[in-house]
């Protein structure tokens, strides 16, 4: 059922590719090509998302709802997906941001009845 959910947002043109993460940087689904250490991707991925909560936490801003890294060859977004999960996602550089928030929205809230 988390392919499934990770196959849908893939569908999404930017997307180039996605993952399910345990919040603590374990790998649980991903669709990242064999040619990309997916491991290695979800727990640093995981390592920024931590850090974000931190910092807003310890600066009274509250729980961010993601983190987004651009660079020249792409972005990068993290969201929660309830208490056990993150979604991760790559887009190419010049991805619609407003459409695929909107969806990895829709995933997050499929993602997390999934997972309980």
């Amino acid at each position: 059922m988390l392919e499934k959910v990770l196959n849908e947002l893939n569908n999404i043109g930017d997307v180039e590719a996605s993952a399910i993460a345990s919040r603590d940087g374990l790998l649980i689904c991903s669709t990242i090509s064999k040619k990309q250490p997916a491991e290695t991707f979800v727990a640093m991925s995981a390592t920024m998302l931590g850090a974000a909560e931190t910092a807003m936490t310890e600066l009274g801003k509250g729980i961010p709802e993601r983190i987004i890294v651009e660079s020249k060859a792409g972005r990068l977004i993290g969201t929660g997906a309830g208490q056990k999960a993150l979604l991760l996602v790559m887009t190419k550089p010049d991805a619609g941001l407003g459409l695929v928030l909107i969806e990895m929205t829709k995933a997050s809230g499929k993602i997390r009845n999934i997972m309980g």
